[in-house]
């Protein structure tokens, strides 16, 4: 079996919704490449005195419709291939959000755990110094992403600031609120995700108090997502983290596990209480539910899993969760899949107006934010409903069909230089 390819994965998506929507393809090989690679090496002194290497990226896909934009992560993991896929994502979120970005990510081969503070702060700030000349408030702003935080973000200000010679908050999102960043930000992906999925059941008819809820990941999303269901009466059976999994039929106490988990001392596993069953993340993306939200990394529900779901809907939370194959099945199967591109955008929405914020010097209330994003989410929900219909297609579809749309009409209007 073919090693799964993130980059190739998101391609292949983009070229069956250009035919799928009856795009224009002639400047589809614009769009299907970005704009431009950058592999950085950072030196790192550790600890211990020793100097390390690490690996790290920037990728910018595309700026046509405004400055690139997207997170940083730092994982063991993470490759060339990945950041790509993750920049070209961000361009078609942004475009489906119809907020005036382009997409970027950036991304280190590192496993954080390993390091202590002094050692990140040491990372974070080489990388920002090896980037900088390709980031900005109007060219690149980056933000969090896995396993960064505002922190991360208030380490890559002040060393572009330093750099500059001035404060120079709008050049990342996700930051500190006492910095610059915006009030709801840390809540706002998975925020958006509760949304998605509320817009979803009411078009079948539902609401979200009537429904059980399954959530693989409990990073910043998937916790974020989890609190805003339970406190919104639907009733969230199974949650995970890399440690495990934890299921109670009657739904789990949402607010006490985040408590335990936000000192970062425990894991799920360590977690217990009555009628509590401890289970793998394999088990948990098979439990019967209304809806299952994958909120870890990309690749989690591929062909085989697709085949064995026991959900009514999928509500993308993590970045490219579901492999292309996967999505073949689960349209035969008549699985509903509302789209990572749509789901988690409320992230980069709210980001969108921390820079807003920044560059107007002004500070809005969480409930104008909270409002706000709705609002947008609303439309470009509607948006997708209208092509769902017009096409026939599938939520995912829709939504790289109406991104492709102003993208290439984009591209088109402008023409290629020189």
């Amino acid at each position: 079996m073919d090693k799964y390819d993130p980059y190739e994965n998101v391609v292949r998506v983009m070229e069956k919704a250009m035919d799928a929507g009856h795009i224009n393809k002639q400047m589809f090989e614009i769009i299907k490449n970005p704009q431009r690679e950058t592999k950085v090496y950072l030196p790192v002194e550790m600890d211990d005195g020793s100097v390390k290497v690490f690996e790290g990226w920037r990728v910018q896909h595309s700026n046509i419709r405004g400055p690139f934009k997207g997170g940083i992560r730092f994982h063991q993991n993470t490759n060339l291939s990945e950041v790509k896929a993750l920049a070209a994502w961000m361009s078609l979120k942004c475009a489906v959000a119809n907020i005036p970005y382009g997409g970027a990510k950036g991304g280190i081969r590192v496993d954080p755990s390993t390091l202590s503070k002094r050692e990140l702060k040491a990372l974070t700030r080489r990388y920002t110094f090896a980037i900088a000349p390709i980031i900005g408030a109007d060219v690149d702003i980056p933000a969090p992403d896995v396993n960064t935080n505002s922190q991360t973000m208030a380490w890559v200000l002040d060393t572009y600031s330093q750099l500059q010679g001035k404060p120079c908050p709008g050049v990342v999102t996700g930051k500190p609120v006492e910095l610059g960043g915006s009030k709801g930000r840390n809540s706002a992906t998975g925020r958006g995700v509760v949304f998605a999925t509320k817009f979803l059941l009411e078009k079948e008819g539902r609401k979200l108090d009537e429904v059980s809820v399954v959530i693989q990941g409990m990073g910043n999303v998937g916790s974020n997502a989890a609190r805003i269901f339970h406190h919104r009466g639907a009733k969230v059976i199974a949650v995970s983290d890399v440690s495990g999994g934890i299921y109670k039929k009657t739904g789990l106490n949402i607010d006490e596990i985040s408590s335990f988990l936000a000192s970062g001392k425990f894991m799920i596993k360590d977690y217990s209480a009555p009628d509590v069953e401890h289970i793998s993340n394999e088990e948990l993306l098979l439990l019967e539910c209304d809806v299952l939200v994958p909120a870890a990394l990309e690749d989690t529900i591929t062909a085989e899993v697709a085949e064995a779901v026991k959900c009514s809907y999928i509500v993308e939370a993590a970045n490219g969760p579901t492999t292309a194959e996967a999505d073949e099945i689960l349209d035969k199967r008549g699985i509903p899949v509302i789209p990572d591109i749509f789901a988690n955008s409320g992230g980069v929405i709210v980001s969108y107006f921390e820079w807003v914020q920044n560059i107007q010097e002004l500070t809005w209330n969480r409930e104008q934010v909270n409002e706000m994003l709705e609002k947008l989410m609303t439309r470009s929900y509607k948006e997708l409903e209208d092509i769902v219909e017009e096409c026939h297609c599938s939520w995912r579809m829709a939504a790289y069909i109406s991104a492709l749309r102003k993208l290439i009409y984009a591209e088109d209007i402008k023409g290629i230089f020189p």
